[in-house]
C-alpha cells in the first residue's frame, strides 16, 4: 500500500497567499498569524483539487492541529479495536469490491464467453480504458480544480470569463494573457492548478 502523502494546500487572506505547504504547516502558520494580528477571513485551498479546506481555528494551536484530518505527520489517534465483519463474496484481502453492474443481455453473453469470465474481462477493460484516458483525465481534473479556485477567488476580476473559456478550450497562451493582470498570488495559484490542462 502506498504511503499517504500529506495534503498540500495554500491559504489566502484576500488576494495574498499567506501560507503554503502541507495542511499541518499551513494551519499552524495561519493560526500564528491570527494570534499576531486582528483575525481576518482566511480561505484555504487544496493544491490538487482546488477545493476549499475547512479548518476550525478555535482554541490553541495544539487544539487546531488535533482537529485536522490525520496525515503521516500528525500524531496518530487512539485506535479502536476492529470488529470482525461478516465475510461476503469476492476477495476482500486483494481489495476486490463487489458492486452492481447493469448491462444488456448481449453484453452479459459476450462477457460470459470471454476467458476468465465477466469479472476478469471487466477488470481488463476498465484498466485499459483508465490507462488510455490518463492524460485526458488529468487535464479534466486540472480544469475543474482551477475553475473551483477561480470561481471562489477571481470571479469578479477582469478577464475571468475569458480565462475560463481559455481554460476549458485548452488554450494555455490565452489563459496566461487573460490572467496576467490578476493579483500575483491569485494568478500564480490559478496557473499552477491549470497547468496540467494545457499539456
Amino acid at each position: 500500500m502506498d504511503k499517504q502523502e500529506p495534503q498540500s494546500c495554500a491559504a489566502f487572506q484576500g488576494d495574498r497567499c499567506i501560507a503554503s505547504g502541507d495542511l499541518l504547516d499551513v494551519a499552524r502558520q495561519v493560526k500564528q498569524a491570527m494570534e499576531r494580528q486582528e483575525p481576518a477571513s482566511v480561505l484555504i485551498f487544496d493544491d490538487f483539487t482546488g477545493e476549499p479546506v475547512e479548518v476550525d481555528f478555535r482554541g490553541t494551536i495544539d487544539e487546531v492541529l488535533r482537529r485536522l484530518p490525520q496525515t503521516p505527520s500528525s500524531p496518530p489517534a487512539p485506535a479502536e479495536p476492529e470488529r470482525e465483519a461478516p465475510r461476503g463474496p469476492g476477495r476482500p484481502k486483494l481489495g476486490v469490491v463487489s458492486r452492481e453492474v447493469t448491462l444488456l443481455p448481449r453484453h452479459w453473453d459476450w462477457l460470459a464467453s470471454q476467458p476468465g469470465g465477466a469479472s476478469v474481462t471487466l477488470r481488463k477493460l476498465v484498466e485499459k480504458a483508465r490507462l488510455a484516458n490518463q492524460d485526458r483525465d488529468k487535464a479534466r481534473q486540472a480544469q475543474e480544480a482551477a475553475y473551483r479556485f477561480m470561481s471562489a477567488m477571481a470571479g469578479n476580476l477582469p478577464g475571468f470569463e475569458e480565462a475560463t473559456r481559455a481554460l476549458f478550450a485548452g488554450d494555455g497562451p490565452k489563459f496566461e494573457r487573460e490572467t496576467e493582470e490578476w493579483p500575483g498570488d491569485l494568478r500564480d495559484f490559478a496557473r499552477k492548478l491549470a497547468r496540467p490542462a494545457f499539456r
